[in-house]
């Protein structure tokens, strides 16, 4: 007796071998019928033998490809056709898209066998890949995911590629950007007016100039790195000073994971994200020094090889650890675009690897850690974008833009939360252009009609972002308040909507629902009532306001300007630059003084008082240094940080800095005796609200969280309570992760309208 099923399947299952599979599955299993992509994933439709279609199911959910993720199969009796075979059909686009589309993916190990097999047709190939592997999304232009719709549309298939293309049994079998030496793209290295051609020619003078302290530009998945021989100092320092990057620390790639055990200390937590599908860049303790590298910080950012062309870099002779830094000057958006590229990079690099396949959309390296709650994503972009984080119970699609720090926006459709890869900070020209392109490309991918669309923004009237969100054709405009929206990032990714929690939100600035500078906030409530807020850190004067971001003696005038009584601070060891004697006089006149509760300005304020009085040179550079100074001692002092009347009242907190750097006391002990009584002090004020809430979850988010060391030891006083703590690990904790949340909360309405935008 022959029966029939029609089935979907959603999720990422375009661009990952997903119809071969199914192709393969139903051979094995005597079924005939069919598999396309459509626009919300693969439908399939199978007829055979009850059992033979039983065992189908069955096998369809445990040996899908490794890199496909299912969210959902839905399984309906249908007509058998009586069809004699079983086809991969072309794609179908009856309606709008909703499928997930895959994040680029490593080169696979039979790939990699195949690139150093001279026996192999693709051997030395930097384009070689197969459905296990390779470009994804930033290759692809439209959807459904076929070759016509990426940038491998010019290369026409030869009979070796087309061959493996239409193979069943071929591992290539409708691998979309498959090529070979004779049919596909290739590498050049452009040295001045010089163009070498010819793939090993182009690797093997690529490596020398490596080794000889060339710097080299580097056409990659999604954008171009700037390259040098790490264990150069003179090549470091050239590309710092060729860059316009001070301080930041370089991204190290290194060749293997023995390399890596070599210059850094790397757990079992940290091996597999460094081995993970997603390729990430992970921070590690470093064991040695790599001058330049990592200047005053005690971890570096290593990532392994992920494109053929890095593991024939390392086969040629380059050296084993390599700076491996986004093509770009300080704070700009990276290069992805070859004749941008040339003309921005001509004065950093020294030399050009230009690829010939275009990159349709800039995809930064994402960044990890392996943290004391487990992995936490820092920027989420290549290997992790754009992936569906969450789903949401959405009526129509929503499009939240974000802030303008660490941007990046989500899309909702059909309920599914696409988040896109990292932007970057949109006070950039390059930074915001690219904002308004990532949106148009995933509303164009994506087919929304701005009839149906509901665009939210950040509460603050003067972000880029809520210009541009406002101007944007919708059906509805709406803003969320900043730090609610860090809360709700959390509980969206569990889907949580219902639960009530006490949420925290710590980092340096967001608007308040008074028009204040919030950054210390303490909500209860969940997405689905919206959050009420609960506490928050005693308000202070910011002189200058967001110039004080980038100087700590400015956020310590205002901090300081409340304790200062009986308090000298007009001597040694506190010797503060002119601009902190100039932030109290206009915090004296009242001129361009703004009240804020901001956590990340105070942890800013300690650093001063600590020693760190110059201007910072990238985002959370101070309170990052107080950390690790921190780190280095074990004490168990703290300093008084009360609740009083809902308020946590950092004077007592600062003067215990004060006092002790008076008296002499080292500074790794002062900077762990403020951590211990920051975390002490919320931890109390936490306990407080869950106490008189009868809630018995905690969920904590916002920039000051990427702190590892109150992070670690908040965790540890709540749970010894028996409260849990929740914390984000799809998006990040940082403004990165603040659109999810912002989508989430209008899902459930808890969006404050904007009318006439």
């Amino acid at each position: 007796m022959t029966s029939a099923c029609s089935i979907r399947v959603r999720g990422v299952v375009q661009g990952v071998g997903f119809r071969p599979f199914v192709f393969r599955l139903a051979r094995q299993n005597t079924l005939t019928g069919w598999v396309l992509n459509a626009e919300e994933g693969v439908e399939i439709h199978v007829e055979g033998t009850p059992d033979h279609l039983s065992t189908f199911l069955s096998e369809l959910k445990v040996q899908a490809p490794v890199a496909s993720t299912i969210a959902e199969i839905d399984v309906r009796p249908a007509l058998a056709a009586g069809l004699t075979e079983f086809a991969i059909r072309e794609s179908a686009r009856k309606g709008k898209p909703t499928t997930r589309i895959s994040p680029d993916l490593p080169v696979c190990d039979r790939c990699l066998a195949e690139l150093s097999d001279r026996g192999d047709p693709r051997f030395g190939y930097p384009y070689i890949n197969c459905t296990e592997c390779g470009p994804r999304y930033s290759i692809v232009r439209e959807l459904p995911y076929d070759r016509q719709s990426t940038t491998m549309a010019e290369w026409e298939m030869d009979a070796l590629c087309s061959g493996e293309y239409h193979d069943p049994s071929s591992r290539r079998f409708h691998a979309q950007p498959v090529a070979c030496p004779k049919c596909g793209p290739h590498y050049e290295l452009r040295c001045g007016p010089e163009i070498t051609s010819g793939d090993a020619d182009v690797v093997r003078q690529a490596a020398q100039l490596l080794t000889s302290g060339k710097i080299l530009a580097m056409k990659g998945l999604g954008g171009y790195h700037l390259v040098c021989d790490a264990g150069n100092p003179a090549a470091v320092a050239e590309l710092r000073d060729r860059k316009f990057r001070k301080e930041k620390p370089f991204a190290l790639m290194v060749r293997d994971l023995d390399t890596a055990g070599l210059i850094a200390d790397v757990s079992v937590e940290s091996e597999v994200l460094l081995s993970s599908s997603a390729r990430p860049i992970v921070l590690v303790p470093a064991r040695v020094e790599l001058p330049g590298i990592a200047p005053e910080n005690d971890s570096f950012g290593v990532m392994l090889p992920h494109t053929p062309l890095h593991y024939l870099l390392f086969a040629a002779g380059a050296p084993e650890i390599l700076v491996m830094t986004s093509a770009n000057r300080s704070s700009e958006p990276i290069a992805y675009e070859d004749e941008d590229a040339l003309q921005r990079l001509s004065e950093i690099a020294d030399a050009f690897l230009v690829g010939e396949r275009p990159i349709a959309r800039r995809v930064e390296d994402s960044v990890t850690r392996a943290g004391s709650l487990g992995p936490t994503i820092l920027r989420r972009s290549r290997g992790y974008a754009p992936g569906a984080v969450t789903t949401l119970p959405a009526t129509g699609p929503i499009l939240a833009v974000g802030a303008d720090l660490k941007s990046a926006v989500t899309l909702v459709v059909e309920g599914q939360a696409f988040v896109s890869q990292h932007i970057g900070d949109l006070s950039h020209f390059a930074a915001f252009r690219s904002f308004g392109e990532t949106i148009r490309d995933l509303l164009q991918m994506y087919d929304v009609s701005p009839d149906d669309l509901t665009v939210v923004r950040d509460l603050h009237p003067q972000y880029l972002s809520t210009g541009y969100a406002d101007k944007l054709p919708a059906a509805k405009h709406g803003a969320v308040q900043h730090h609610r929206a860090h809360v709700a990032s959390v509980l969206a990714e569990r889907g949580a909507w219902d639960q009530r929690v006490v949420g925290v939100a710590l980092d340096g600035t967001g608007y308040g629902d008074d028009g204040s500078i919030w950054g210390g906030e303490l909500f209860v409530g969940s997405i689905l009532e919206g959050f009420e807020r609960a506490a928050h850190l005693r308000t202070a004067k910011l002189a200058g306001g967001d110039a004080a971001a980038q100087f700590p003696v400015q956020a310590a005038a205002g901090f300081l300007d409340q304790c200062v009584e009986g308090i000298d601070l007009e001597s040694a060891p506190f010797l503060f630059p002119d601009r902190f004697s100039k932030a109290g006089r206009l915090l004296a006149s009242g001129t361009r003084s703004f009240d804020t509760t901001s956590a990340g300005r105070l942890f800013d304020t300690v650093a001063a008082l600590l020693g760190f009085t110059r201007e910072i040179t990238f985002e959370g550079q101070a309170a990052i240094w107080v950390e690790q100074i921190a780190g280095k001692s074990a004490t168990t002092a703290s300093y008084d940080f009360p609740l009083i009347d809902g308020e946590l009242d950092f004077r007592p907190l600062l003067a215990g800095v004060i006092v002790d750097r008076h008296r002499g006391a080292d500074i790794p002990h002062t900077a762990r005796a403020f951590h211990n009584g920051f975390t002490r002090g919320l931890a109390d004020a936490i306990i407080d609200a869950c106490t008189r809430e009868s809630i018995g979850i905690v969920v904590a988010s916002g920039g000051v969280f990427q702190n590892e060391i109150l992070l670690g030891d908040l965790s540890n006083v709540l749970k010894a309570r028996g409260l849990k703590f929740w914390t984000n690990h799809f998006v990040p904790p940082n403004d990165g992760g603040i659109s999810l949340g912002q989508a989430a909360l209008t899902a459930f309405g808890q969006f404050a309208p904007i009318a006439n935008a």
